[in-house]
């Protein structure tokens, strides 16, 4: 057996890191907590690169004594917990003693602190732990703290990090997070010089939410305060007419902490069960309230998951508090309804002004900027400049948009003729020379409320080439096939036939998706990750028809859609397809089938719509040539009966 040896402390710090230190994001979290701990007011995290090259976070809280600097940095070292009798009641954000040492292995740090009332602060800098100056120095009250060249000497875990791009979003999702469990604190996000967002800290929840999201998702909130001897459930909930594709605006904070909960998750998702329609979520803004030793928070090294005394309980309590609030309804957070940065009285905050995550505004611009025709989708339609001025808000109209993306028409020369840019390739169709595209419509803009098509036989050509030998009886419940082919009668289902063929589509080599301009940009609000990651995947999805571009932190404008979806799927495939993309999708083919099921499905002839007798043609048509047989999801398309069967049936001997 080989022999039992004590790992140095170097790798020891470096194993602490990889508990804890996942990320920039992990880094920003773990730093924020230590400065809300601290007592600050006001805090401000600016990175540069995604965070893997400058991180800076900056508060006013009590700061650190001269000689506690270096201790701070020691593994196991905390201010937050003095013996095992606290692990019963924990009542701040941190407590493991990791993290700065965790931290301080990985990089090269800078620590800029000084006490309430002292005359002069300390700065100590450290490289993969150790310490290489400190010395008395000038600050301000508070601790500054940067961390620069995240995991310099550590070149495997370095290599797994993801694009600037991408691990930007993920710090501002973290900063995003803390901002709403601490309303009472101004927290300030600065992303390669540009402001992205700016909380006035005026202890009201409503002012944050507004501040951070912006009026149209504030405004579709209702309004959740329930409470007994036990504990609290206060917050908001959405609209069931304001749900989302995924489940990324659903936020819970335990006792001031920001955590991830599959019981919360559930009995919010309960009540709202017989309101939304399958694969819509509600989202929320969620604050409980418990006595500390009712919960375990030293369940994950990153803190984000806890446990519960009573998972029961704690359900109940929020089901029926969030119950309470859809029976009585009343969106509550409106312009009138929050707080400017000069009535909450925060200082060196511009006066009069609240943020979205796409930049500055005031109530006036954003109202005016309503107008302007975008496609709204539960989010902000202006439009903010992506390199803006400190995060200046501009609002774009739409004219404005169309000259600078051109007016609505053909994605590019190639489609002008429809059988050239169909949807589907020259494989699925008869002639593809001569026929005209499978399920393309003649229409070449879409506008709200209208795909384009005004009469069903616009939707699908007559087929010309129909399988000989076959009749089309009919359709049942608008949603079955009813033919007469080689002496049997065939049932096939039109959405199964029809997915199968899109699936078929999107698979096949040299697939070219036919787009359609739409007259208004769609505005899908998915949470900065997932934004962050369909952006860098622009061209992705520009091979299914889609095209995105930035609007802001958290939203993507949509210009160009697949011909064969309606503009209302458009956020929750989107949703869907970033879903995957967090899960690492195209790195896999049958990760890549399953966006590809989901596309079809959504693309596809739904049951219960009628049909043209040349859909009802092609359709069976190709299923009698074997080019349908399963649905990707594995259910049957078709089964027969004999006329054989049928006379026994009906015992005709």
């Amino acid at each position: 057996m080989p022999k039992i040896l004590q790992l140095d402390s170097h790798v020891a710090d470096l194993i602490a890191a990889g508990e804890v230190v996942e990320r920039p994001a992990s880094v920003v979290k773990e730093l924020l907590d230590n400065s809300i701990d601290a007592g600050a007011g006001i805090v401000t995290v600016e990175i540069v690169g995604g965070g893997r090259s400058y991180i800076r976070i900056s508060d006013n809280g009590c700061g650190i004594a001269p000689e506690d600097v270096k201790t701070a940095f020691l593994r196991h070292a905390t201010s937050k917990l003095n013996s095992a009798d606290g692990l019963e009641a924990i009542g701040t954000l941190g407590f493991r003693g990791e993290a700065l040492a965790a931290i301080a292995a990985v990089s090269r740090i800078e620590l800029l602190t000084r006490e309430s009332g002292a005359k002069e602060g300390v700065c100590l800098r450290l490289e993969a732990g150790e310490v290489v100056d400190f010395s008395p120095a000038g600050a301000p009250e508070g601790t500054t703290i940067i961390v620069r060249d995240l995991f310099f000497n550590t070149p495997a875990r370095h290599k797994f990090m993801k694009s600037d791009r991408t691990e930007g979003s993920a710090v501002a999702s973290a900063v995003l997070k803390a901002a709403l469990a601490r309303p009472d604190v101004s927290v300030k996000f600065i992303k390669d010089g540009v402001t992205e967002y700016h909380t006035p800290g005026d202890s009201l929840s409503a002012s944050c939410i507004y501040s951070l999201f912006g009026r149209e998702f504030a405004a579709g909130l209702f309004p959740v305060d329930s409470s007994d001897e036990t504990f609290s459930v206060t917050g908001f909930v959405s609209s069931p007419d304001d749900s989302r594709g995924n489940r990324s605006y659903q936020y819970f904070f335990v006792n001031g902490r920001p955590i991830k909960s599959i019981t919360l998750q559930m009995a919010l998702e309960k009540a709202f069960s017989n309101l939304l329609a399958s694969g819509r979520f509600p989202s929320c803004i969620l604050y409980l309230t418990t006595r500390l030793g009712d919960v375990d928070v030293n369940v994950h090294p990153a803190k984000t998951e806890i446990k519960f005394v009573s998972d029961k309980a704690i359900f109940d309590g929020v089901y029926y508090a969030v119950l309470s609030a859809l029976e009585r309804g009343g969106a509550s957070i409106s312009p009138s309804s929050v707080k400017s940065f000069s009535e909450a009285g925060t200082s060196g905050l511009p006066g009069g002004l609240l943020l979205t995550g796409a930049g500055n505004y005031n109530t006036a611009t954003h109202a005016n900027a309503l107008s302007g025709g975008f496609s709204e989708r539960g989010t902000n339609p202006s439009f903010s400049s992506p390199k803006g001025n400190s995060g200046a808000f501009k609002s774009m109209q739409v004219e404005e948009y169309r000259n600078r993306y051109g007016s609505p028409g053909r994605k590019n020369e190639k489609q002008k003729d429809d059988a050239a840019g169909s949807f589907f390739p020259d494989v699925m169709r008869n002639d593809a020379s001569e026929s005209p595209p499978f399920f393309a419509p003649k229409s070449s803009v879409l506008s709200e409320g209208n795909n384009g098509l005004s009469d069903p036989d616009d939707f699908l050509p007559r087929f010309e080439g129909f399988s000989p030998g076959c009749v089309i009886i009919g359709e049942v419940f608008h949603s079955y096939i009813i033919a007469e082919y080689n002496s049997s009668v065939w049932f096939i289902d039109k959405h199964a036939a029809h997915e199968r063929l899109h699936f078929n589509a999107l698979r096949s080599e040299g697939f070219e998706p036919m787009s359609q301009n739409l007259l208004s940009p769609v505005v899908c609000r998915l949470g900065p990750e997932q934004v962050s990651l369909l952006l860098e995947n622009a061209d992705f999805l520009e091979g299914l028809g889609f095209s995105v571009e930035s609007f802001g932190e958290d939203c993507v404008a949509v210009r160009h859609i697949p011909s064969e979806i309606g503009i209302e799927d458009t956020e929750s495939i989107l949703a869907e397809i970033g879903l995957f993309l967090t899960q690492g999708a195209l790195a896999e083919a049958s990760k890549l089938d399953e966006i590809y099921r989901m596309i079809a499905c959504k693309a596809s002839i739904k049951a219960g719509k009628s049909s043209s007798r040349s859909e009802l043609e092609l359709l069976a048509s190709k299923v009698f040539s074997g080019e349908a047989s399963h649905c990707p999801h594995g259910r049957p398309v078709f089964f027969e009966m004999s006329k054989a069967d049928l006379d026994k049936r009906f015992k005709r001997n």
